[in-house]
């Protein structure tokens, strides 16, 4: 595939490849993603904005530049800023690919971090030398206006040009959690939205911190996705219960909303309004119990984005799929096309049946799964 090199969040030529439940392939221009759609599907989109999450700074003790990449944090709460989980880079920029940046000095707990206006303290060193648990001193107020005023969104060297913050948000953005875009929502717009409607499909949202998605490290990106904070709505509890009971199928737009949702339906399968942290990682072997179907970008097998688009397809139609987007020259990354992947039925990806206790008890009545 070709690296999409170019901000366009919604490129004319914007290209998908659906499968369906049977691995029956369609190619098609994205902007016809609604016609993939039937009457009383529920399409559900993050709608978290993107922080400025690049913070270039020194490593005090050290006397030399870095730069930390905010990656997570423990809640979703605006004035719960102090504490986060960061990547720590050596010298560079963006212009470098993150495998070829340079290390950072050794880190270790009370290490202090000047980054810009702000000051960090590193709490202790996580999973990996250079994953660290970091504590920013301050007001919560100040803590967001130095981010805000001095970070810079998280980029990678396909994309040649610094990019706006205005770049990475979806057009449906809200609370900026997010520290990189969860950027299936790039082909969401006002248009979209229309398009949904007539189609006779609803159209929600939930709220997911979605996380960095590589530092060039293979062994640094082994717990990636980290853990993720989420918030869902009760008017989204109550619009998927509403698709259930209809015969609907529940639309994921990106790999964030298939964790939150899917994470809040661990239990008993139903999902429930509220916040929680998406702990779990979804792949071949998982039992989908709410998502039928995603809309995602065009992602690399060894991926953890790939990985969970196993949870939908077997490994047959994705190698399928990924002939397919070398042939005809999809583009990949955050700006590049789109594929779209539906579930087969109730079999789960790697064969076993998936639970039908959300299904049974949503199309059974409307309060089936109390929020």
């Amino acid at each position: 595939m070709l690296a999409a090199h170019l901000p366009y969040q919604r490129h004319p030529g914007a290209k998908l490849l659906a499968a369906d439940g049977e691995g029956v392939l369609r190619h098609m221009a994205r902007e016809r993603f609604a016609d993939l759609l039937r009457p009383g599907d529920l399409v559900v989109a993050n709608d978290a904005a993107t922080m400025p999450a690049s913070l270039a700074g020194q490593h005090v003790a050290a006397g030399v530049p870095i730069e930390v990449r905010l990656a997570a944090r423990g809640r979703l709460a605006a004035d719960e800023v102090r504490q986060f989980s960061a990547v720590v880079f050596g010298a560079g920029d963006f212009h470098q690919r993150t495998e070829d940046r340079p290390l950072p000095p050794a880190l270790g707990a009370g290490d202090r971090l000047v980054l810009g206006p702000l000051t960090a303290v590193v709490e202790r060193v996580l999973e990996h030398p250079r994953l660290i648990a970091l504590r920013f001193e301050g007001l919560p107020d100040e803590i967001w206006a130095g981010i805000a005023r001095y970070g810079r969104p998280i980029q990678y060297a396909h994309v040649a040009a610094p990019l706006a913050l205005w770049d990475v948000w979806t057009p449906i953005a809200g609370p900026p959690v997010a520290f990189e875009p969860p950027s299936a929502g790039f082909a969401i717009d006002w248009r979209m939205l229309a398009s949904l409607a007539a189609r006779g499909a609803g159209f929600a949202t939930i709220t997911h911190a979605a996380g960095i998605s590589s530092t060039g490290d293979a062994e640094l990106d082994r717990p990636v996705p980290l853990d993720e904070p989420y918030r869902i709505p009760g008017a989204t509890v109550e619009a998927i219960r509403g698709a259930r009971k209809g015969g609907g199928r529940v639309i994921a737009i990106g790999t964030t909303v298939v964790r939150a949702l899917e994470h809040r339906a661990a239990g008993d399968g139903c999902v429930r309004a509220g916040e929680g942290m998406a702990t779990q990682r979804i792949g071949a072997g998982s039992r989908l119990r709410v998502v039928d179907a995603i809309l995602s970008g065009t992602h690399e097998p060894g991926t953890s984005h790939y990985e969970l688009l196993r949870a939908f397809a077997d490994d047959a139609t994705l190698r399928r799929m990924e002939g397919e987007l070398e042939a005809r020259g999809y583009r990949t990354h955050e700006f590049g096309d789109s594929v779209f992947v539906e579930g087969r039925g109730d079999t789960s990806a790697s064969g076993g049946k998936t639970s039908p206790v959300f299904r049974d008890a949503c199309r059974a009545s409307a309060s089936g799964c109390s929020s």
